[in-house]
């Protein structure tokens, strides 16, 4: 929103492109990485490694709104997860204890499944890509047709940030991007808004 309002997110184009370059500049190098090696961790039992990931993940969130809402999306779905059947309550009591975010959670939730970890990153991916196009058709505010072209723009992005995700070793893994954490200190006391 933040963006829309300061940045000049206001177009179809500039939507797709500022969603794509996050896509690869902070979800690729950061969240989908952790991601990638959370879900091994979580199959192997091995928890000092998910709390490590776990609290770098906590370290890039840099404004109290990306921490709470890291937090609030893990904490739902590991509510999820303790009513899904043959999930391990081990792990979800581990993952608890975290606080979780919604990457361990994801992760957890994905290490329960037979998915290899690159099928389970495009799923991630293209739900946050799914997300951030309907709040883009929201807060620009675009029609469905748009939505419909950012999402394919997206969806042709996603395989290339995987890939990224699966290669990247801890010491090169990021979440720099200045911009994005100065338009949600700005969002925090933005006047009108949909999102959190």
């Amino acid at each position: 929103e933040v963006a829309v309002e300061r940045a000049g997110v206001a177009t179809e184009s500039i939507a797709g492109s500022w969603l794509a370059d996050q896509l690869h500049l902070t979800l690729a190098r950061g969240d989908l990485a952790v991601i990638a090696q959370a879900i091994p961790a979580w199959r192997a039992n091995q928890l000092p490694r998910i709390r490590q990931l776990n609290d770098w993940v906590l370290q890039t969130r840099e404004t109290s709104e990306l921490r709470a809402q890291a937090e609030q999306m893990g904490r739902s779905l590991l509510e999820w997860l303790r009513n899904h059947e043959g999930a391990n309550a081990e792990h979800i009591q581990a993952c608890a204890s975290l606080p979780p975010t919604y990457p361990m959670a994801f992760a957890l939730a994905a290490s329960q499944t037979e998915a290899g970890v690159r099928d389970c990153l495009l799923a991630y991916a293209f739900g946050w890509a799914e997300n951030m196009m309907q709040a883009a058709l929201k807060s620009v505010p675009l029609g469905q047709g748009s939505g419909q072209r950012i999402l394919a723009q997206l969806s042709r992005e996603i395989p290339l940030a995987v890939e990224t995700a699966l290669n990247l070793p801890d010491d090169e893994r990021q979440a720099f991007s200045p911009m994005l954490a100065i338009l949600s200190s700005q969002h925090e006391t933005q006047y009108s808004r949909l999102f959190r």
